[in-house]
């Protein structure tokens, strides 16, 4: 499978990172939170690393760890604005039940 971002989510991402001046693509995992196990991680890649699993989505390279693949694998990350309320939504098929807050996760 693979990491993929909506068409939305690829454009605010270029924007950005247009805006930052550099930049890779976006890294995305996983680490351990929450009240519900796990929560998401999403930063910015100047370099890549040795171990990295890259993919690429409407013209936005996506990096992530093994480790992270393991839970975040098949994930597409949308970008949504609501009313007042903008940001990322992460659209995980593996995700068995999520808190209330909607911070994290498990699988």
């Amino acid at each position: 499978m693979a990491i993929t971002l909506s068409e939305r989510a690829a454009a605010h991402v270029s924007a950005f990172i247009a805006k930052r001046g550099k930049g890779l693509g976006i890294r995305l995992g996983v680490k351990t939170s929450g009240c519900s196990g796990m929560a998401y991680k999403l930063e910015f890649v100047d370099a890549a690393s040795d171990d990295d699993v890259t993919f690429e989505s409407h013209g936005v390279t996506v990096f992530t760890d093994a480790k992270s693949l393991a839970y975040i694998d098949g994930t597409e990350l949308d970008y949504a604005k609501e009313g007042l309320n903008e940001g990322f939504q992460f659209n995980n098929p593996n995700v068995k039940n999520e808190c209330g807050c909607g911070e994290s996760f498990n699988v």
